[in-house]
Order: C-alpha cells, then sequence, then structure tokens
C-alpha cells in the first residue's frame, strides 16, 4: 500500500507539468513505451465484459513473463500505475486471457480512470515503463491525450498510432521505434526476395504498396470489406518493408548519434508518409473499381477552399455556382475522427453537410451529436459498426452506401 500511496504523491506532482515535461521525465527513466489508441471496447463504451485497454502479446509478455506460462488458463501480475496527465494512480493489473488469446490492463479504478471513460474512446494513450536491470516492471506510468495537440507531440516523437495498431519503443532514451513482424501474417508479408530491389534502394510510395496490395487482394466482396482487408494486408506489408530496409543498417550499430538519429527520422518519415495518405489511396482506387471516374464524378485533392481530400461528382462543378449545391458532396478521410472531425467543418465551405470516412472504433452518443449539428456524417466501414453505441449505429453511413448515393448525384455538364 505504501508503494500506492506514494505513486499518488508523485502523480500528483507530474500533473502539474505539460506533456513535453513527461516525455523528458519517461526518456530518462523508462526503457519500454507502449502507444496505442483507445477503442470501444477498451473503455467500456459499449458495455462490453472486458474492463481495460487490449495490450498487444509481444509486449504483455516482454513486460510480465510470467504470464507465458502454459498453465494456469488465466494468468496475471500487478504493476503500479500513474496516470499522470490526469493524476490518477492505481495498483493495476496485467492479465491473459488463453481462452481468448488476449491481454489486457485491469484494475485500473473503476470509471475515475481516464483509460476507462468512454469520451477518451479514440484517443492516444502511452504507457511508459521503468526496468530494473534483469528486465522486471519497476513502475508503470501512462499519458491520456487530452488534445490534437499532445497527440502530435506524441506522434513527432514514436510515429503514427492508428486504429488497431500498436507502437512500441525498447529503450526509449535512444529514441528508436520497434521494428518487427506482426504477430499474426497473411500472405501480405513479403520475404525479402519478394520485395522490388529498388524498393530496397528507395522506400516506395503508398500507391506503390496499394498497387501490389491489389495483386494479394483483389476486388472481390463489398467496399467497406474490400478497405478493411486492404488496409490491413498494406499495414502487414509495409512493416514486412520496413523490416528489410532498415533492420539491416540496424545490425552493425552505429559510429554516431547524428547517424543514428538520421537513421531513426527515415523511419519515422517513412510512418508518417503512409499514415498521411493511405486511407485516400485506398478510397480513391475502391471509387475507381466502384465505378466512378476521376474528373467526371469525383476529384481527388481538388484546388478548392480548405483543400478537402475528395469532392464529388467534381471540383469544376463545385466551382461553378450555377451547378446545385444539393447535388455536391465532400468526403474526408482521416483514421481517426475524436477531435480532428472540427477540420472537416473548414474544407469546402459551399457545402452544409459533410462527410468524413474514418476508421476509429467508436465515438460516444455526444461526440456524435456534436458531430451531427456542425454537419459531419460518418462513413464507417460496416465490420467497425459494432463498436459504436445502438443508438449510433443506424446512423452510422457504410462505404457501399455512401458510393451508391454518389452514382445518383446529378453529372456535371460544363
Amino acid at each position: 500500500m505504501a508503494d500506492v500511496v506514494s505513486a499518488e504523491v508523485r502523480s500528483r506532482m507530474m500533473a502539474g507539468k505539460d506533456v513535453d515535461d513527461w516525455i523528458v521525465e519517461n526518456k530518462k527513466k523508462s526503457a519500454y513505451w507502449i502507444g496505442k489508441r483507445l477503442s470501444s471496447n477498451d473503455t467500456g463504451l459499449t458495455g462490453n465484459h472486458q474492463y481495460g485497454p487490449l495490450i498487444v502479446k509481444t509486449a504483455l509478455f516482454r513486460l510480465f513473463p510470467k504470464l507465458s506460462a502454459i498453465e494456469p488458463s488465466v494468468t496475471e501480475d500487478h504493476f503500479s500505475l500513474e496516470i499522470d496527465s490526469h493524476a490518477h494512480s492505481s495498483y493495476a493489473r496485467a492479465v491473459w486471457y488463453k481462452s481468448k488469446n488476449e491481454g489486457r490492463f485491469t484494475n485500473l479504478g473503476g470509471t475515475r480512470s481516464p483509460l476507462l471513460d468512454p469520451e477518451n474512446t479514440g484517443g492516444l494513450a502511452v504507457f511508459a515503463f521503468r526496468l530494473d536491470p534483469s528486465g522486471k516492471v519497476l513502475e508503470g506510468r501512462a499519458w491520456v491525450c487530452r488534445s490534437p495537440s499532445e497527440e502530435d507531440r506524441f506522434e513527432a516523437l514514436i510515429g503514427p498510432v492508428e486504429p488497431r495498431e500498436f507502437v512500441i519503443w525498447e529503450n526509449a532514451e535512444v529514441s528508436y521505434a520497434h521494428l518487427g513482424r506482426s504477430e499474426t501474417q497473411s500472405t501480405c508479408w513479403l520475404d525479402y526476395d519478394e520485395i522490388p530491389r529498388e524498393w530496397l534502394q528507395k522506400f516506395p510510395t503508398g500507391q506503390q504498396i496499394l498497387t501490389k496490395v491489389i495483386e494479394r487482394r483483389a476486388a472481390k466482396g463489398t467496399p467497406d470489406q474490400l478497405l478493411m482487408q486492404r488496409r490491413k494486408c498494406e499495414y502487414e506489408m509495409f512493416q514486412s518493408i520496413e523490416e528489410a530496409t532498415f533492420l539491416p543498417k540496424l545490425t552493425p550499430g552505429f559510429k554516431s548519434v547524428s547517424s543514428f538519429t538520421a537513421l531513426a527520422q527515415s523511419i519515422l518519415q517513412s510512418r508518417k508518409s503512409r499514415a498521411g495518405n493511405s486511407l485516400e489511396l485506398h478510397a480513391r482506387q475502391i471509387f475507381e473499381e466502384s465505378g466512378l471516374r476521376s474528373g467526371q464524378q469525383y476529384s481527388h485533392k481538388p484546388k478548392i477552399d480548405g483543400n478537402p481530400d475528395f469532392i464529388f461528382p467534381s471540383a469544376a462543378a463545385y466551382s461553378d455556382l450555377h451547378f446545385p449545391t444539393a447535388s455536391l458532396r465532400m468526403l474526408a478521410a482521416k483514421t481517426t475522427c475524436k477531435d480532428r472531425w472540427r477540420q472537416v467543418t473548414k474544407e469546402a465551405k459551399r457545402l452544409t453537410e459533410r462527410h468524413l470516412l474514418t476508421l476509429q472504433v467508436g465515438v460516444t452518443e455526444s461526440q456524435f451529436a456534436e458531430m451531427s449539428e456542425a454537419g459531419v456524417r460518418l462513413v464507417v466501414p460496416t465490420e467497425l459498426h459494432k463498436a459504436y453505441p445502438a443508438k449510433v449505429r443506424t446512423k452510422l453511413i457504410s462505404l457501399e452506401s455512401f458510393i451508391k448515393g454518389i452514382t445518383k448525384l446529378k453529372p456535371y455538364k460544363p
């Protein structure tokens, strides 16, 4: 109990600091970081029985080796956890459920914990663990981001963190993001001899990777199914290319800090590039496969006010004030929308209703109501609908339904 009390005191002291102070403090002390976006399942938004954030198996077994024991079917370990962003402490439990093949952090203090606050669904949470020389966890600290600017600060350091993906740092004081294979691999993982030689010299663009993905995930299924299958495939393919490109450069070590920093920046830049345009590239490909034609039924990256991702039927139609506004549509593509949906309201101001394609795993009823009041309509792949509250699900638009609506728009004839 003394450890918990002292943890509360330390947490209150940290609460007066900002995110940059936290990063500096924990880069000095911690050796293992985990970054993830909180899903509706993590926060309990949809009333699930699981209680606490899902943690990737690789990280859980690395931090708490006893959880990998063959018996019993449920194994657990405990650690002090201080959520410095909200001055909240608990003696948390790390648990592995063999029957479900999943691990979680639980015993977090109930609904008082920001990790279990439904309003934080979609937000970025970063855990930092201080280890002793043998690798045993001495303490855990966490920061649950309270604004897009805090998320930006972390992602500038560790790289983009997208829904259903984890970012792991080992030995965080040297600022290097973990490279490694996915826990489960499909036919999308490229072995070294399957990677085009030119990609090993110059990291491929998002469009080049997507073209390769389509070879392995042809147009079979609904637009919603294609989007989810291909995004998963692309992420695994990206990881395999990343490993083949950068891991050989890491193995020999570094002669200077500058050479290490340069490589770390290259890794982060490739990840930021992927995160920045992956979703819209997938959407554009699916539009084409659904029969929509660029310049006639949609414009990608149109040069109009606010620079939206897509305008329908075309940028020319939008710019022609004689063309009826009721026949125009706009679509933004953002993997998360918790706070970033507000950016969409500044795009294509001729319109009062804007559509937002997102992969965020749930939003609260109050967040959805705020979006709706601002004229933002969510387009969400059907696979993710169950992650949203029941009252919200009926108002979500599937990608397939959105595309069908576009095909019925009045064509533009200049």
